[in-house]
């Protein structure tokens, strides 16, 4: 089998870019996964058994990986030979610091004061940064290839995503 030598794209057969067409990941992964399937190779010799479990390993890795934007962005940077962690790090702006700052004030606030539109309110500006950093993700892999820059914001929005689960949580024990 000679899958385990391919990067996630080439694996499912799509173009290394950060926009990538949902509909073609999941067609593509659900006809690797069954011409991989560990089920197809039960007479064959243990090590193409072993073959075909590794190979149906990596297509759920690749799918995982490929369907979420986040993940996505960052395996794209360690493509290119860019540190995710690293730029995160350095690349916070004061802006966001702020930013990051003032959410966590109003969490805080609407979670002691039991009140679910502040809540709500929050959610919906954490999910509009959160579609903003997308498209600037999208603008910085797919358009200027500035993986350096995309690597920070991919720590911005790695941020972002738990910060936005605790929002979730928080308006859970409300309900």
């Amino acid at each position: 089998m000679l899958l385990l030598d391919k990067n996630y794209f080439d694996l499912l057969g799509l173009p290394r870019a950060f926009g990538i067409d949902e509909q073609a990941l999941e067609t593509s992964y659900r006809e690797l996964v069954s011409a991989v399937h560990p089920d197809r190779f039960v007479t064959e010799s243990p090590e193409q058994r072993r073959l075909a479990m590794q190979a149906a390993t990596l297509a759920n890795e690749a799918w995982r990986c490929l369907r979420d934007p986040c993940e996505r962005a960052a395996y794209l940077c360690r493509l290119a030979g860019t540190s995710v962690e690293a730029a995160a790090r350095s690349g916070v702006s004061a802006e966001f610091l702020t930013a990051q700052m003032a959410w966590r004030e109003a969490l805080d606030e609407a979670r002691l004061a039991h009140h679910q539109p502040s809540l709500v309110a929050l959610r919906d500006e954490v999910t509009l940064a959160r579609d903003q950093t997308l498209s600037q993700v999208a603008d910085a892999i797919d358009t200027r290839n500035d993986f350096e820059a995309a690597a920070g914001l991919v720590g911005r929005l790695m941020y972002i995503d738990r910060f936005a689960e605790q929002v979730g949580d928080a308006l859970d024990d409300l309900s």
